[in-house]
């Protein structure tokens, strides 16, 4: 990619916010363009890292018996009065509505009322079961406290996805199947994830579990012990019975050595049981011939909130100790090398860039005109490509020197090793 095509210009950072600073510089340098509180358009490169993220989680997902489809985002006033939820979410200023001639709509909050209806179109026997179905899109929530960029907004991109099964035995098989994939895809993206027990809220069920991030930019407060692993959000500690209710599902007995630790939900994980399919009579017929209902799991990754967090997990500071952008990690970066020259070696830049280009290496060159080689050093960061090759008087053409954004490293290669090494 040609920076000179991307419309960014160069970029003076001040001000930077001291919790947020790397979506704070997004914005700075238009790559996040706010529009309202909670609203944001994406440029090229965070718009790329997140469909990165979306193909891992498709990949895992799929791995494990997952169907991706699409369901509506404008959905009916009467979908969601069959499960009763539509007076509760609009009474909250949750839901965003719409009132026409021709009938009342929401742009959906979640998806369980459409994913119901979906399923039991189709799914008609026990024979049929299990389906998980799962969708990659935008959701839209009147949030009364937008925060922290793209991890809280009003207008966000999750994954929702529903397992319909027809015990209660084969929901839990379900749940830890879709569990065990969370665990990979939060492994593979580089955030440290930790379930904890959640309380179901409003969604209904007996049992959850949210996927946290130990970090300071969260908004959660999590009871944690790091020898055993065991970790609760303290909003359970407001249920009346919690400490009944810890020892029934979690088979946690004592929590005298939880530790209270800043998180960031990453995402969330439910046993619905039969709440939904018996409001909205969705049933199958089982063996013996008789109606009965599913029995449903919900799980949820926010994306827009991951690629917030994978990018204030990746900050890379100046040595003063300023933030200065983020290095991204490889699985995720849609550009893993940026190549900046004087102006006098533009045409052993361009040499180097076809190459790389022709080896399907995803690379950035920066051509802007009229930019100095230190402001176009300084902006690597800005645009968070893991490594950076320099240009200048040294550089024969044949040997160039591959520096980490990360860490500072340094390797020399021959033009031909660096595909390898990106590899």
């Amino acid at each position: 990619m040609k920076l000179s095509n991307m419309g960014i210009g160069t970029t003076r950072l001040h001000n930077i916010d001291e919790q947020f600073p790397v979506q704070d510089i997004l914005v700075q340098s238009g790559q996040l363009v706010q529009y309202a509180s909670g609203i944001y358009g994406y440029n090229n490169i965070p718009l790329l890292v997140q469909e990165n993220i979306k193909n891992i989680i498709i990949e895992e997902l799929n791995k494990v018996g997952c169907s991706q489809v699409t369901l509506p985002t404008l959905q009916p006033r009467e979908l969601w009065e069959k499960s009763k939820r539509w007076n509760t979410y609009v009474d909250d200023g949750v839901m965003l509505t719409i009132e026409t001639s021709k009938g009342d709509y929401c742009v959906a909050p979640t998806a369980e009322e459409a994913v119901v209806e979906f399923t039991t179109k189709k799914v008609k026997s026990y024979k049929d079961l299990p389906v998980i179905p799962y969708q990659i899109g935008d959701k839209y929530r009147n949030e009364l406290r937008a925060r922290g960029f793209l991890l809280r907004g009003k207008c966000f991109v999750m994954m929702d996805a529903y397992s319909f099964d027809s015990s209660t035995d084969g929901l839990v098989v379900s749940y830890e199947k879709v569990k065990k994939a969370y665990f990979r895809i939060f492994e593979r993206l580089g955030l440290k994830a930790i379930p904890v027990v959640a309380d179901n809220g409003d969604m209904g069920g007996k049992k959850s579990e949210e996927f946290m991030m130990l970090s300071e930019i969260g908004e959660d407060t999590i009871l944690y012990d790091e020898q055993t692993g065991t970790g609760l959000n303290t909003e359970i500690l407001e249920k009346d019975n919690y400490e009944e209710y810890l020892k029934e599902e979690y088979g946690i007995t004592n929590i005298d050595n939880l530790q209270k630790r800043r998180a960031v939900e990453l995402g969330h994980i439910f046993q619905l049981g039969s709440r939904y399919s018996e409001s909205m009579n969705a049933t199958f017929t089982d063996k013996d011939g008789i109606e009965k209902p599913f029995y449903m799991g919900c799980y949820g990754i926010g994306v827009s909130r991951v690629l917030a967090t994978v990018y204030e997990s990746n900050l890379v500071v100046n040595k003063k100790g300023n933030p200065t952008g983020a290095s991204l990690p490889k699985s995720v970066a849609p550009y893993l090398l940026q190549i900046v020259y004087k102006d006098d070696k533009k045409e052993v830049a361009e040499n180097l860039y076809n190459y790389l280009q022709e080896n399907e290496i995803e690379t950035i060159i920066d051509d802007r005109q009229d930019v100095s080689l230190g402001a176009r050093i300084g902006d690597c960061n800005i645009l968070g490509t893991p490594y950076l090759t320099v240009i200048g008087d040294k550089t024969d053409g044949n040997i160039f020197t591959i520096e980490s954004t990360k860490n500072g490293n340094k390797i020399e290669l021959k033009k031909e090793e660096i595909i390898d090494f990106l590899n």
